[in-house]
Formats: structure tokens, C-alpha cells, sequence
């Protein structure tokens, strides 16, 4: 099988390609704004036929309780991911917007792998845990406490980084033994269109185990989070959203995750190379032109040399050009809409009004005629008052701040809504390590340290989100606790 842009046009749906109800929808290239091609649009007896398939799945076959038959189809999906993963790669680089170099990381290579993670686990899990014999009211009990699938799962992803995103929800969903609903952002229909027909046509996935629903409706999302049929709901995106979809769950009181937004911060120690710590914050800002959750957006430095630190983060961001994402030296390419575009240059207008300079950057790229790019930007002059320190802007945007000691950065981080990630640089290990353990994040680096892995648990504090994705406790999130209690009376 090839896989072609033109195939994706379907949904997948009881284990069938078909078409949306609701036509086709644009998908455009986001480097050109040109229209790609088109995509299924589902509408909303599309997703009621996907949830009912799901819940058949679940209700009425062995998927739920055949361990080593789940881990043996991930590894078929895994498997035949990789097979495509150089159409797939052209398909992400065009849909997404994304760099080449992170195509090998993050953006795709590395959540297909990690399904393989997942298949391992739907096997070596301890499915059960023997409590022994004890006497409860005078009862003589053999306990045992057994894991056991939530059921039917509604995940609802954005477009930053589909891939990763997409199989962080299906793998440990899948491995747990719980059927899926995936509702895909409408930006980047194609990366979840191409997954449907690669399950459909080279796995041996059952039939509506999983369903995928590309739509421009956003009220899909709210529906799937309102139907009884739907045990859980795992929604990536903005923290404004995130409260809409749980006020929605909350009708029938499904289990919620949320990966939500974050305003992170990048702490400077007085200690710590300045240059070098600066460079950093600089170049982790651009890459994909800011659009993670987790990108660190706030740079704080030592108030004594606020100015130095001003001259040489401006310096490295002056030295990365916006480029087209199949270019191999491309860190920032554009960012994914023209509404997006102008969310973010109406912050920079906010960021002048608060009272900030915009030291560098700040306009559309005079070398892209089209496309949606924005030049790496530094603002500085403001305080962690200001909305645009407050407020998540996903761009290639950095405030940079000055703080007074350890425990004044500290504050600072801390004084957000969010509690997603965060960063740390210093040469002294105790106050590296003090200001590590008193930052309220779900992540932090350490001088450079890569927290992102299949083994290592992914979420946030605050409003920055509930549960965790990744790891054991990623996997634990799809399962329900039963406890089984039988008379050894005799």
C-alpha cells in the first residue's frame, strides 16, 4: 500500500474507510497557504455511528481481555507506521508545518516507536494483585485486586504535534484494552485520516476498536464528551477549551484527562553561563516556531545583568531565519494558520502597549512572500504582571524578565496559572536542586536535561492540567481498580 495524500480523504468507522457525511473539507499548507487537498468531513451521526462502533467493540468481544492479541496489533501498527514513515514524514512537513529535524524526534519517528513501549506493556503489566487472606468483620477474605479497562475512550487532539499526541492517547488506551474515538484537530486531518487507513487495511485491529472522526465541527468534541456511551475523555489543547470539555463530561461524570496550556519558565541562576543559558532559551523558543505546550516562553535572569542577558539572547534570535520546514536546517518554520498568525501579532501589539520593547523581531519575514511565519521574537521592559508573561501565546515568542536571587525567580515561575514545565540553569547542584523541588510543575530540565520519553510520565499542575500521558502513569489513567473479595471461609 502507498499511501497518498488523496487516500486519506476517509473516515474510519466500525472498521470501514468511508466518507463524511458532511463532504470534504480544505487542509492547507501552512508554508504557502496553499490547499493541499481535502479531507473527510464528519459530522455529527458520523461521530454518533463511530461511538456506537466503539462500544460495541468493547461490549461484545474479547479486546478488552486479550493481552497478548493487543500488544500483537500495536506492534502490526508500529510496524506498518515505519513501513510509511517517509510518506508520512512529506505528509507532516506539509499538513503540520513542521521542520524536517523534528520529523526524526518528536514530530513523528519517535511516538511511532513508542508504540512498541505500550505493546510491552500489554503484557508484562501486573493485571493483578493478590492482597492475601484476612478477616474483615469476623469474614475470613481472599482479596484480590484486578485492573481492568476503562471502556470506551473519546480522545480529542490539537495540531501541534498530531503524532505524538494522537499515539500518546491510542497507544496506552489500546494496550490498556479500551476501544477509541479520535476526534483530530481540523488543521491536521490528514496525519489522523492516514493512521485509519493504516489500521484498516494492514492491522488486524478489530472493527471499531478504533474510530477516527476528522471534522471543522468543533461541536464533535462537545458531543463526544457528552455521550453516556463514552467512559473517558482525553483532551490536548488550550486551557480555555479544556474547562469547556470537562464542564461537558461532567454530565455524566466520565473520567477526564487534560494536557492543557503552560507559560513556562526558563530560570538563570546567578551562577549559571549566562551566554550559553541564554542561547538555549533562545534557540527552545523557535523550535517549531513555539507551538508546544511545554516550550519554555519566559526567560528569567539575574536583574544585575539583565541587560548582557538582553544583548545575547537577541543576538541568537536574530541568527535563526523562519525557513520552510523541508529545508534539513530549518528550526522555526511557520506557525500553522493565518489565525493563529494574527493571534500572535496581536500580543506583540499588546506587548507595546503593556510598556515592552520588541528588542528583536517581531514582523512577517520580508524573505516569505506567502505562508504563515513570524519572526523569533524578544520582548523585554515588562514585569510578570504584564498578560504577555501570563498569557500562553504559542509562537516564537520570549519575555524575557529579571529576578532578584533564587527564591525571587522561583517566586516568579510559580506565580502563574499554569504549572506545565519549566527549566533550571545553575553550576551549584543544591540550589539547582532547591529550586527544582520548589517549582510547581508536572516537568523540569536541569541544565539542559531532555524529560520527554516513553517510560517518563507527561502532564502539569495547576490549570495546566489533570493526569498524566507517557509512562506507567500515563497507562494507568485508561484503567479502572476492581476489587474482588471471596469467602475463604472454608
Amino acid at each position: 500500500m502507498t499511501l497518498r495524500p488523496t487516500d486519506s480523504s476517509a473516515l474510519l468507522i466500525d472498521g470501514k474507510l468511508v466518507p463524511g457525511r458532511g463532504g470534504v473539507f480544505a487542509t492547507v499548507d501552512p508554508a504557502t497557504e496553499g490547499v493541499l487537498g481535502h479531507a473527510a468531513e464528519g459530522t455529527a451521526a458520523d461521530m454518533d455511528s463511530a461511538i456506537a462502533a466503539a462500544r460495541r467493540a468493547f461490549d461484545e468481544t474479547t479486546w478488552s481481555r486479550d493481552h497478548s492479541f493487543r500488544s500483537r496489533c500495536l506492534r502490526q501498527l508500529r510496524d506498518a507506521l515505519q513501513a510509511h514513515i517517509e510518506e508520512l514524514r512529506e505528509i507532516t512537513m506539509a499538513e503540520v508545518g513542521s521542520p524536517r529535524m523534528l520529523t526524526a524526534g518528536p514530530q513523528l519517528e519517535g511516538p511511532v516507536a513508542d508504540l512498541g513501549y505500550f505493546a510491552n506493556l500489554a503484557e508484562s503489566y501486573s493485571w493483578e494483585t493478590d492482597l492475601g487472606v484476612a478477616s474483615p468483620m469476623g469474614i475470613r477474605t481472599h482479596r484480590r485486586i484486578l485492573k481492568e479497562a476503562v471502556g470506551v475512550v473519546g480522545a480529542i487532539t490539537p495540531w501541534n504535534f498530531p503524532h505524538q499526541i494522537n499515539f500518546a492517547k491510542i497507544g496506552p488506551a489500546l494496550a490498556a484494552g479500551n476501544t477509541v474515538v479520535l476526534k483530530p484537530a481540523p488543521d491536521t486531518p490528514w496525519c489522523a485520516a492516514l493512521i485509519g487507513k493504516v489500521i484498516a487495511e494492514e492491522t488486524d485491529i478489530p472493527a471499531g476498536v478504533v474510530n477516527i472522526v476528522t471534522s471543522t465541527d468543533h461541536g464533535l468534541g462537545t458531543q463526544l464528551s457528552r455521550d453516556p456511551r463514552v467512559d473517558l475523555i482525553s483532551f490536548t489543547g488550550s486551557t480555555e477549551t479544556g474547562k469547556a470539555v470537562m464542564a461537558a463530561a461532567s454530565e455524566t461524570l466520565k473520567k477526564v484527562l487534560l494536557e492543557l496550556g503552560g507559560k513556562s519558565a526558563f530560570i538563570v541562576l546567578d551562577d549559571a553561563d549566562l551566554a550559553g543559558a541564554c542561547a538555549v532559551a533562545a534557540f527552545t523558543v523557535c523550535t517549531h516556531a513555539g507551538q508546544g505546550c511545554a516550550i519554555t516562553t519566559r526567560l528569567l535572569v539575574p536583574r544585575e545583568r539583565y541587560d548582557e542577558a538582553v544583548q545575547v539572547t537577541a543576538r541568537t534570535l536574530s541568527q535563526i531565519r523562519p525557513g520552510h520546514p523541508a529545508d534539513p536546517g530549518t528550526i522555526c518554520g511557520p506557525v500553522i494558520s493565518a489565525r493563529q498568525r494574527a493571534r500572535i501579532e496581536d500580543y506583540l501589539k499588546l506587548a507595546v502597549e503593556e510598556g515592552g520593547t520588541i528588542v528583536v523581531g517581531g514582523e512577517r519575514p520580508a524573505e516569505h512572500e506567502c505562508g504563515f511565519f513570524v519572526e523569533p521574537t524578544l520582548i523585554s521592559g515588562l514585569d510578570n504582571n504584564s498578560r504577555v508573561a501570563r498569557e500562553e501565546i504559542f509562537g516564537p515568542v520570549l519575555v524575557i524578565l529579571p529576578h532578584d536571587g533564587d527564591e525571587d525567580a522561583i517566586r516568579i515561575a510559580n506565580d502563574s496559572p499554569y504549572g506545565l514545565s519549566g527549566s533550571v540553569w545553575g553550576t551549584d547542584p543544591e540550589r539547582v536542586q532547591r529550586a527544582a523541588s520548589e517549582i510547581r510543575t508536572g516537568t523540569l530540565s536541569v541544565n539542559g536535561g531532555v524529560w520527554y520519553a516513553a517510560d517518563a510520565p507527561f502532564g502539569g499542575y495547576k490549570q495546566s492540567g489533570t493526569g498524566r500521558e507517557m509512562g506507567i502513569a500515563g497507562f494507568e489513567e485508561y484503567l479502572e481498580i476492581k476489587l474482588v473479595a471471596e469467602s475463604a471461609q472454608s
